[in-house]
């Protein structure tokens, strides 16, 4: 099988959409032997700062000298990115590999598994394969029925839950306790949870945070008590010196002084206390990871798409705020790196997500729109999308490719001196930043 050959295969449209639920994954890994029962997970849920808060959490597991495998997604730009080792993509020979031994288990089961739950399957024989000390596992949608949710409790060091927003919710349910509680399944009997989000999610405006982050904490405390798993609290007011700017962070954490991000988004350093929790618990459970290692693997972490600097002439930063909350930590970002200053807006949404709400939000940071439809079945029109903008006063326009929208964006920002804000589904990320590199290619001759 070669590289493309298995992309077709885990692609192929034999297999069905989101169907949540772990009797498929369990047969199919069964069949397999098991193998993630011979590994040691930190797994990650929630709604917003999964992605980060799990690089940061590897890179410093790398840091300090263990062998550490991390599966994300979705992809960025290359499907190579869901599993890595160390921060190394598998390759493609690996991949191909490792496809056609789990091809043809996962063709012999009479109830074919889902997308998402073949591509976990890899995973775990490709980590088992390398013998990982640590696997950060990114859950997907939800928890409880989510496909990564198959691990036993002997082999999952830390669970950790990011923080509740308002998202999937025809999948998780309609309220933010009923959400709390889908990711709250991923909790284990004796494992200590860490939840990131018992305090208001930044940027969130006083009065308007639709999530209560005291009562989703009372629904996760519960179901850890539950489960006599020790429940632990990331705690904000141990990060002081926090200074940040479109190129990172600096701050400290109690005793770790130093420490720098170089993660832009001023919602990065809250992400970082939820890691140097997870750290503190690792550590109390027997691990080695030193202050230096944190310091060498917080600075050395790379994760693309959130509020990341794509061009610095015209400035454009692409970040993959797609949600309410996601929206909010994107505009106070914005408020606090532009300073009043308006900016332009580049975006692209599925119909499903909130993006009455993100236009909304955004007027408040933008003065014009370029509007765009991401390559998704479940996106928004990019005409239809503009409309909504026009309603909230700021002027928009629909394009029909992506490449249109950041042409057109990037010439009117350098005519008029504006910065540019490519804000939305990740999706889009992939075609957005070879738009760029292409329209740099020309306008730098």
């Amino acid at each position: 099988m070669t590289y493309t050959e298995a992309l077709e295969y885990i692609h192929s449209v034999c297999w069905k959409g989101s169907r949540p639920g772990l009797s498929r994954t369990e047969e199919l890994m069964k069949k397999l032997g098991d193998p993630q029962d011979s590994l040691r997970f930190i797994h990650v849920a929630g709604t917003n700062g999964k992605g980060s808060t799990s690089a940061m959490t590897a890179s410093v597991l790398a840091a300090a000298g263990y062998k550490v495998g991390l599966y994300t997604s979705p992809f960025i730009v290359r499907f190579n990115e869901r599993m890595q080792i160390n921060g190394c993509d598998i390759s493609d020979e690996e991949l191909a590999r490792v496809t056609e031994y789990v091809r043809p288990f996962a063709d012999s089961m009479e109830d074919s598994p889902t997308e998402f739950e073949l591509i976990t399957a890899i995973a775990f024989v490709y980590f088992k394969n390398h013998g990982c000390d640590f696997v950060v596992l990114e859950a997907g949608m939800g928890g409880r029925l989510d496909s990564t949710n198959i691990i036993k409790a002997h082999s999952v060091a830390v669970s950790v839950i990011t923080g509740i927003a308002m998202d999937h919710t025809a999948f998780l349910g309609d309220t933010a306790e009923k959400i709390a509680q889908e990711k709250a399944g991923i909790i284990k009997e004796g494992v200590p949870v860490i939840f990131g989000g018992a305090h208001t999610p930044v940027g969130a405006k006083e009065g308007e945070c639709e999530v209560d982050p005291a009562s989703c904490a009372a629904v996760i405390r519960a179901k850890a008590q539950e489960m006599n798993a020790p429940y632990i609290e990331a705690d904000y007011t141990r990060l002081s010196g926090v200074k940040t700017d479109m190129f990172g962070a600096d701050f400290d954490f109690e005793e770790i002084k130093g420490l720098h991000i170089p993660l832009a988004g001023i919602y990065q350093p809250y992400n970082a206390a939820t890691v140097l929790t997870i750290l503190e618990t690792l550590n109390k459970k027997g691990a080695n990871i030193t202050a230096d290692a944190v310091k060498r693997g917080l600075a050395a972490v790379k994760w693309p798409g959130r509020f990341e600097i794509l061009c610095r002439e015209p400035l454009i930063i692409s970040d993959g705020g797609h949600n309410p909350e996601g929206i909010d930590a994107a505009v106070a970002s914005a408020k606090a790196y532009f300073k009043g200053e308006k900016i332009y807006l580049l975006s692209g949404v599925m119909a499903d997500k909130d993006y009455r709400h993100m236009a909304r939000r955004m007027g408040e940071v933008a003065c014009r729109a370029f509007t765009v439809r991401p390559d998704n079945s479940r996106a928004l029109a990019a005409d239809e999308y503009a409309k909504v903008f026009e309603d909230e006063g700021i002027p928009s326009e629909g394009f029909a490719t992506v490449k249109e929208a950041v042409f057109a964006a990037a010439r009117a920002c350098r005519e008029n001196g504006k910065a540019l804000l490519c804000l939305g589904s990740l999706y889009m990320y992939g075609e957005v930043r070879a738009a760029v590199e292409e329209y740099k290619a020309q306008n730098d001759k």
